[in-house]
């Protein structure tokens, strides 16, 4: 009788113990699985914001320089064409501007098309025309440095100009530098605004 009893436990414990077993090793495959999921999908997140952050800092980089370049550029162009009028003397300009200059890169892009023919049961076909664009940034490469290729810029949009001028008291002075800032910039006389510089 004990021996019957010990093969019994002897079997429960084999039959719990292979259970525990296939459990682990069901257990471990939906790990994997979750695993190799996961790792799927953080990939394609990564590929898309690596894509995402190099188009960003395209558009930040360039924005900004030419942001900068053309908005010094015509203050101080104005500046040094102002200060040749008579009687106008030292002379600062500042120019507002509604938003920043956008400049449009160049984009290699590659088309792909595609074509099936499908028969159907009544004896009837169709064609199906698919087409995959591709576009990236052209890059021109300079001692190791990379630059995005641009195929055009759109300026910024001036919004007023306020100038100070040493000799701006004289109604004279004050209408040549109106008009003279209003010939360059295409502003209207209400959004230039001309005052006398400080001693």
């Amino acid at each position: 009788m004990s021996n019957f009893l010990s093969k019994l436990t002897s079997k429960n414990t084999e039959t719990k113990n292979k259970k525990k077993i296939e459990n682990i090793v069901f257990l471990i495959i939906i790990l994997v699985i979750t695993i190799f999921i996961i790792n799927s999908i953080w990939k394609e997140d990564k590929k898309a914001e690596k894509e995402e952050t190099k188009e960003t800092m395209f558009n930040q980089v360039l924005t900004n320089n030419s942001e900068e370049i053309s908005k010094s550029d015509l203050e101080e162009k104005l500046e040094d064409i102002l200060s040749t009028i008579k009687n106008v003397g030292d002379v600062s300009v500042f120019i507002n501007y509604s938003e920043s200059s956008k400049l449009e890169p160049l984009y290699d892009e590659t088309t792909t098309t595609s074509s099936t023919e499908e028969g159907d049961s009544s004896g009837g076909t169709r064609n199906i025309t698919e087409t995959e664009t591709q576009k990236d940034v052209v890059f021109s490469e300079n001692s190791g440095e990379k630059n995005p290729v641009t195929q055009k810029t759109t300026m910024p949009v001036i919004q007023g100009a306020i100038v100070t001028a040493k000799g701006a008291s004289d109604a004279t002075v004050k209408t040549n530098i109106i008009n003279a800032v209003e010939a360059v910039t295409g502003l209207t006389i209400d959004k230039i605004q001309v005052f006398e510089k400080a001693e």
